[in-house]
């Protein structure tokens, strides 16, 4: 028996985050012009949740130092909610001035990678959030505040990251005023019983605000990690079209899960999404051009759709 013969249809959401974890790992800077165009695509596409870049200092990285004026550019197109990430107060503020949907705020489950990324311990970023949210309610912004948890399932400076320590910090930035949090395989360290595990553990302490999953392929298990999310209750997750980005650790390997691929899973289980193949396939043919040279990824661009989703279809 099939997956979609046993689950009801439930609509998952895709927020496409190419614009932002998949630009920040490629050195060069793609102009705003171009941007633009590919926020336009991925919305024509269906797209409703996109994460457009980050607040983080242009000089760290300039390649997403325009990131304010996508969002204004998102908020043009009708229904399109925007993301940004955050990584300290200061960014919080510029994502507030710039009317974003929501800031998704970096807290790395590995003390080593939290350190070496952010230089502060976990604990140290669960109390500027709580910052962050006193500045979000002052300022009586309706911008979402969602806590992505890095490394949740390993780290390549710390290696095991145990998941009590995952479930503390998630009970912890609940407990600071994070509206939504979500799990990450930063480093693709994860496999499907991990998943599995951890979401069922999460979902118990955080319920309908246990909101995310966020996959690499690094190591080829992205979609059956998603898979895994899915069966535990996930139904929003993070993905790139072309499946770029991926962990710098790692030079050579897959980035995010692809979109695209993300979008059939779904699709052959008859699990809606709202996207459709050939805009995806279409924006993919671009972003190929505009990244002329860098690595894509993914395997329904190759290989097509089946006959017998077209037929269901």
């Amino acid at each position: 028996m099939t997956a979609h013969q046993t689950a009801a249809p439930q609509p998952v959401t895709v927020r496409e985050v190419g614009l932002r974890d998949g630009l920040q790992a490629i050195a060069r800077t793609v102009p705003t012009d171009i941007k633009r165009l590919w926020l336009q695509e991925a919305y024509d596409a269906g797209l409703r949740e996109i994460e457009v870049g980050s607040f983080v200092p242009p000089r760290l990285l300039p390649q997403l130092a325009d990131t304010a004026e996508l969002v204004a550019f998102g908020k043009t197109l009708p229904g399109l909610f925007t993301s940004v990430l955050v990584p300290n107060l200061k960014g919080a503020e510029r994502a507030l001035e710039s009317g974003a949907d929501l800031m998704l705020l970096p807290l790395s489950a590995s003390h080593a990678h939290s350190l070496a990324n952010l230089r502060k311990t976990p604990d140290d970023v669960v109390r500027e959030i709580a910052a962050i949210r006193a500045l979000r309610d002052a300022a009586g912004s309706p911008c979402l505040i969602e806590v992505g948890l890095s490394t949740a399932f390993g780290c390549t400076l710390q290696g095991r990251v145990q998941p009590a320590e995952v479930l503390r910090l998630l009970r912890a930035v609940l407990d600071a005023g994070a509206d939504r949090v979500g799990l990450a395989d930063t480093v693709g360290y994860a496999d499907p019983a991990m998943v599995a595990a951890l979401f069922e553990q999460a979902f118990v302490l955080a319920g309908d605000r246990l909101a995310c999953g966020h996959f690499h392929d690094t190591r080829g298990l992205g979609l059956a990690n998603v898979y895994a999310a899915w069966q535990a209750g996930a139904r929003r997750f993070d993905a790139c079209v072309g499946g770029i980005g991926g962990c710098p650790h790692a030079p050579g390997a897959s980035g995010n899960v692809a979109t695209e691929d993300v979008a059939y899973l779904f699709a052959s289980m008859g699990q809606p999404t709202g996207l459709d193949f050939s805009r995806l396939i279409e924006l993919r043919r671009h972003i190929a051009q505009w990244l002329e040279g860098e690595p894509l990824h993914g395997n329904i661009w190759r290989a097509g759709l089946p006959k017998t989703l077209l037929q269901a279809a």
